[in-house]
């Protein structure tokens, strides 16, 4: 499975497990699905690819998420939370319109995340760097997260996100060497600037028995800036993007 792929789709997979109630020991929801979605971040190709699904907490202390990586709770008071972390960046493939193109090897990043519960709503305001692989700079990101019950066995989440890339990971994930540009026939890019990603994905989540439940989940992305401009988005992709997908997750 295509690692580029990812990024799209862990903006998603969260919503797929409801919220789990704190307890000491390990809890959460392990499961699979298959996802529609973009070859890679800026792609116009779609492909649907089956994909793990793992949300799991350690009582209070520790959270392990495709989306959030691995975390620990240092600090939590009246709804507030602060975690440091690690997690994946997934770089990029040299596969179909990039096929011409150098890998951009995907690794490791570190972070801190801070975040807020009132009601229905989560907040949640995140920075990371990029520790290995070829991607350098980094990434800060804001989501709101909104869930409601809509039956004993029905629930719904809505998930808007704004992400910034600063623009030494933007050059990475978006230029063009002259090298490439000769192997390719597009024109050598050097963005100047970072770029914001704009994100809405929602979910529709049913619990059919005690332990298992199936999750419809979809959403759009729009890239600008440096990253729109780039012309393996604008000559061969499209800066707007979609994901959908299905999800039967196990619960305990």
């Amino acid at each position: 499975m295509s690692r580029t792929y990812f990024l799209p789709a862990l903006l998603l997979l969260p919503l797929a497990a409801p919220p789990v109630l704190a307890q000491q020991g390990w809890s959460g929801s392990i499961g699979a699905g298959a996802l529609v979605a973009p070859d890679y971040l800026g792609s116009d190709n779609y492909k649907t690819r089956a994909v793990p699904d793992a949300n799991l907490t350690y009582g209070d202390l520790f959270y392990v998420s495709w989306r959030d990586g691995l975390g620990w709770n240092l600090f939590q008071y009246q709804g507030f939370s602060l975690s440091p972390f690690i997690g994946y960046h997934p770089g990029r493939d040299n596969t179909g319109d990039l096929s011409r193109f150098d890998k951009v090897k995907g690794g490791a990043t570190a972070g801190l995340r801070l975040g807020y519960r009132q009601g229905p709503w989560r907040y949640q305001l995140e920075g990371h760097t990029a520790a290995t692989g070829d991607v350098d700079g980094y990434q800060l990101s804001f989501t709101a997260n909104w869930r409601e019950q809509l039956a004993p066995d029905w629930s719904v989440r809505i998930s808007p996100s704004l992400t910034y890339s600063s623009s030494e990971w933007t050059r990475d994930m978006f230029g063009i060497s002259v090298q490439e540009a000769a192997r390719s026939g597009l024109s050598a890019y050097r963005p100047d600037d970072g770029y914001w990603r704009l994100g809405l994905s929602g979910s529709l989540n049913y619990r059919f028995a005690t332990d298992w439940s199936v999750t419809g989940i979809t959403g759009l992305t729009r890239l600008t800036g440096d990253a729109k401009d780039s012309p393996i988005v604008s000559r061969v992709g499209d800066a707007t993007q979609a994901i959908t997908g299905l999800l039967v997750s196990y619960h305990f």
